[in-house]
């Protein structure tokens, strides 16, 4: 079952990235935001909301400096580069939940570098939107973190107004924070309708 699982995930997976990716720049997932699902359903509802996720953080963290990467407004905040770190746990949890697996934070992660970062979180929202847009009921997709004081669950309303509303939060800090250390982001970027004018 499980194997069967992650090949259906990895089709899922593999199309969307093909269908994103066809006409367009070819690399990171999220250049622009993938068609629309057929009809609403809470799982195509909430996999457009990680695509609009994955779409804003792509563009948030595209050519980022490292003078960008270290800025920070003061000293109580958090840097971009601390920021990235931050969303990279985030989308770990929402990918897990979607796999309906533990987010095991006792163990420690790997050491990465920005790009190494930048791309897992978008491979993570990717996955994870796969996954969601084809069902109809959530319930069973708990948010599942594995602490030093034990396993708690939430249900997955909390990976809405929890992880995901918090990722969105977050990416904007790197757009507000790249403008102000002098790289704002591309004007080329249409949020409402998740594309690029322009494209080379």
């Amino acid at each position: 079952m499980k194997k069967l699982i992650s090949l259906l995930l990895l089709f899922t997976f593999t199309h969307i990235m093909m269908a994103q990716e066809k006409g367009k720049t070819p690399g990171l997932p999220y250049y622009e935001i993938p068609e629309a699902a057929g009809e609403y359903t809470a799982g195509s509802v909430a996999s457009r909301m990680i695509d609009g996720l994955g779409f804003r953080y792509r563009w948030a963290t595209e050519n980022l400096r490292e003078e960008d990467l270290q800025y920070q407004p003061g000293d109580n905040a958090r840097s971009v580069l601390q920021t990235i770190d931050h969303i990279l746990n985030l989308s770990r949890i929402i990918l897990n939940t979607a796999l309906k697996e533990p987010t095991d934070f006792t163990r420690k992660p790997p050491v990465l570098t920005y790009e190494e970062k930048r791309k897992e979180t978008l491979e993570n929202l990717m996955k994870a939107s796969g996954v969601l847009r084809k069902e109809v009921n959530l319930e069973e997709f708990k948010i599942q973190l594995v602490l030093p004081g034990g396993t708690t669950e939430y249900p997955f309303w909390n990976n809405i107004n929890g992880p995901i509303a918090d990722a969105i939060w977050h990416s904007g800090q790197i757009a507000s924070f790249r403008r102000s250390s002098g790289n704002s982001i591309s004007p080329d970027v249409q949020f409402l309708q998740g594309t690029i004018k322009n494209k080379p």
